[in-house]
């Protein structure tokens, strides 16, 4: 039985992570700056947290030692729009924070460190299905710090053999997320109708996106933790689920929700945001290295999801 820190432990994808971590038997340890959420009350009896900041060299430090941590799986960091707002905080937390997890895991010889990273890290000067090796110069700060903190976990991987392992994600969709992101109509359109809300959507019709359900982000996370490093060819992989436009997302919720109350309001400011972003991930390399493969489609991630919110409605109140 191993032991796995969490940073950010107590947000959406901490949550689900968690979970299966515990499912598997692992021990969790949860090491977040913010307070309990919704989503972790939910499991608090099962876990170790640890209330720390991502920017303290010295809180990381001990968290890492105290514990005796096997893997961590870095999940905290500034999301958008806090990051475009405050790139001084977005630089503290993500790119200080990511040095301060791979310093630890250096010094305490961490047998691996999980990145999350994103396809923010893309700017629009890629091919619509962009490949893992594709050039990364993102518009905004948050994919800035995202491409500083994958090549410092390759620098720390090279120079010091420290295990870091990558996966750089599309939005990720899933009952407990709480975030005003440019993909997030594509949860929200989910959860107030499963809620029974009416919602309006904020880009066009045919505004198209890649998306992945959060029970595959986090078993994708857990097998490449498995994986054997003399199949890998490299340090962080794409990876991707399905893509939908707008229309397509509304007409899987009506499916399952005949009355949902959904309408369209488009923003040129956010329908150039979500544009910004990828149409698509290559996850070929995935594929081929460690048996990558996503269990839900958008129709079937949509069913669950539904069947999450509906199962947990206290969390999405």
């Amino acid at each position: 039985m191993g032991k796995s820190l969490i940073t950010g432990g107590h947000g959406f994808i901490g949550y689900y992570l968690a979970k299966l971590l515990l499912d598997e038997g692992e021990q969790v340890v949860l090491f977040d700056v913010a307070p309990e959420s919704r989503l972790t009350k939910g499991i608090r009896d099962s876990v170790k947290i640890v209330h720390g900041d991502l920017g303290d060299w010295a809180q990381v430090l001990d968290v890492v030692k105290d514990d005796e941590i096997d893997c961590i799986y870095h999940a905290g960091a500034l999301l958008p729009p806090v990051t475009e707002q405050y790139p001084a905080a977005a630089y503290a937390v993500n790119i200080t924070g990511t040095f301060n997890v791979l310093e630890a895991a250096r010094l305490f010889d961490v047998e691996s460190v999980m990145y999350l990273s994103t396809l923010a890290t893309f700017g629009r000067d890629v091919p619509p299905v962009v490949p893992n090796d594709a050039s990364q110069r993102p518009p905004n700060m948050y994919g800035v710090t995202k491409v500083c903190s994958e090549r410092l976990g390759e620098y720390y991987h090279a120079r010091f053999g420290v295990n870091f392992r990558g996966i750089r994600f599309p939005p990720i969709i899933g009952m407990g997320r709480f975030d005003k992101a440019q993909s997030a109509y594509n949860y929200l359109a989910i959860q107030e109708s499963a809620m029974g809300r009416p919602y309006t959507i904020y880009v066009d019709r045919s505004t198209t996106i890649a998306l992945l359900y959060v029970k595959d982000a986090v078993l994708g996370l857990v097998a490449l933790n498995k994986a054997e490093e003399g199949k890998l060819t490299r340090r962080v992989y794409n990876l991707y689920g399905f893509s939908a436009t707008a229309q397509e997302l509304v007409d899987t919720v009506r499916r399952y929700i005949p009355d949902a109350k959904i309408d369209f309001k488009p923003d040129q400011t956010m329908i150039r945001a979500v544009e910004n972003l990828p149409q698509k991930l290559d996850d070929t390399l995935a594929r081929r290295d460690w048996g990558w493969s996503p269990r839900y489609s958008l129709d079937s991630a949509v069913e669950d999801f539904i069947k999450e919110v509906r199962a947990n409605r206290a969390i999405s109140e």
